[in-house]
């Protein structure tokens, strides 16, 4: 990195660090109100953070994925909620970057994005198919130069508090379940009628709620590339690498207290060594496994930028898969050992050492697209594709 590019990193670290502190302040209240973290979102766009994903040429940061997982992170050691809107907003801006930047439309809506820091959701899963986004039930409604669109949706991330949605849909009446588009609709060319309340476990701050979304926009608005290369060679990348960030943020922070509470045990007791110390050298070890498998991802995906070949390949499709695997698993088990570190002031909320909204938020993570339809997709790709064995990569 030169010495300029460099700068800039530091920078945007510095931006992100003052939404953090923001979002930690209000945390707690989001989860237990399970409320919009809406100060932490006015904070990113304050730090106008939104946007950094779009190109230079339309306004933009061109922030590279390995330079908004750190964001992530960061947001994660914070506020898991406000970090997961920030991730999901910037997977669907990397499908707009990659896959719009040739369309009229889109480019000026990369630039509305970057000047009214437009928050943009998620429209991919849908009643009778659940969470497999590779497939739709309903059908955009081509007529001349407008398209419309219903879906019965049952998560739609923040969908109240979104400038625009992007909603996954068959191309035409006609099409199989796996012949779909992508299609951008701003707020006010569409209605929400509200199906399901979104009150979780955890990521209670996401409000991602159900709802029956029906549009109508100029049919300009979809993206001009079948889903189906949308979702291989840019959103389940972005998507696996950056939620993997805002997992290892979560899990960084209870190592974090666990660290800090093992500090205040040696402390108390000067020359004797705590009993949480042992889990804790181990824990650390594990919390190096994931940030190492992060590290990883984003290497093999910075050097398969530019080719749709490789992007577009299987083993490419297994290791990304893999690294959400391992990701969603590994911090569950990190978190319960902070757990039995911290012991009842980790269980209690409300002291320094606190980890019940850490470990519940945590548990989203294999549900988020389901490790087991991963598992199912990568088992049938390994049944022609030889195993990676190289550690070159």
């Amino acid at each position: 990195m030169n010495v300029v590019s460099r700068i800039e990193a530091l920078d945007l670290i510095e931006r992100a660090r003052r939404v953090a502190a923001i979002a930690a302040a209000h945390a707690d209240d989001v989860d237990v109100k399970a409320r919009f973290p809406g100060e932490a979102v006015e904070a990113m766009k304050a730090e106008r953070l939104l946007g950094i994903h779009i190109p230079v040429t339309f306004g933009g940061e061109g922030a590279t994925t390995a330079e908004i997982a750190e964001v992530c992170s960061i947001l994660g050691q914070a506020c898991a909620a406000a970090a997961m809107i920030f991730s999901m907003h910037q997977i669907k801006a990397s499908s707009i970057v990659s896959h719009g930047a040739e369309a009229p439309w889109h480019q000026a809506f990369m630039k509305r994005i970057v000047d009214e820091q437009l928050l943009l959701g998620s429209a991919t899963t849908e009643a009778g198919i659940g969470g497999n986004m590779r497939n739709s039930i309903c059908a955009v409604e081509v007529d001349g130069d407008t398209c419309r669109l219903e879906k019965d949706a049952t998560v739609i991330s923040y969908g109240e508090e979104a400038d625009a949605i992007l909603v996954t849909s068959r191309s035409h009446a006609e099409a199989p379940p796996s012949d779909q588009v992508m299609t951008v609709f701003l707020k006010g060319q569409y209605t929400l009628e509200k199906t399901h309340d979104w009150d979780t476990l955890g990521m209670r701050g996401t409000r991602s709620d159900g709802f029956l979304f029906k549009a109508e926009a100029p049919a300009e608005q979809i993206l001009p590339k079948p889903f189906a290369e949308i979702a291989a060679q840019s959103m389940l990348a972005n998507a696996h690498i950056l939620w993997s960030a805002v997992w290892y943020g979560i899990a960084a922070d209870a190592v974090a207290r666990a660290q800090s509470f093992v500090r205040a045990a040696a402390r108390r007791t000067p020359g004797v060594t705590p009993p949480g110390a042992l889990h804790l050298a181990e824990v650390s070890g594990e919390l190096q496994l994931v940030k190492s498998n992060i590290v990883s991802a984003l290497e093999h995906f910075e050097a398969a930028q530019g080719d749709e070949e490789k992007l577009s390949s299987m083993a490419f499709a297994v290791a990304i898969n893999n690294v959400k695997i391992s990701s969603s698993q590994m911090i569950l088990t990190i978190i319960n050992r902070c757990m039995i570190i911290c012991g009842i002031m980790g269980y209690k909320n409300g002291t320094p050492y606190s980890l019940g909204r850490h470990l519940r938020d945590a548990h989203s993570a294999q549900l988020m697209i389901s490790n087991d339809r991963i598992l199912a997709n990568s088992s049938t790709m390994l049944l022609v594709q030889r195993p990676d064995t190289s550690l070159l990569g």
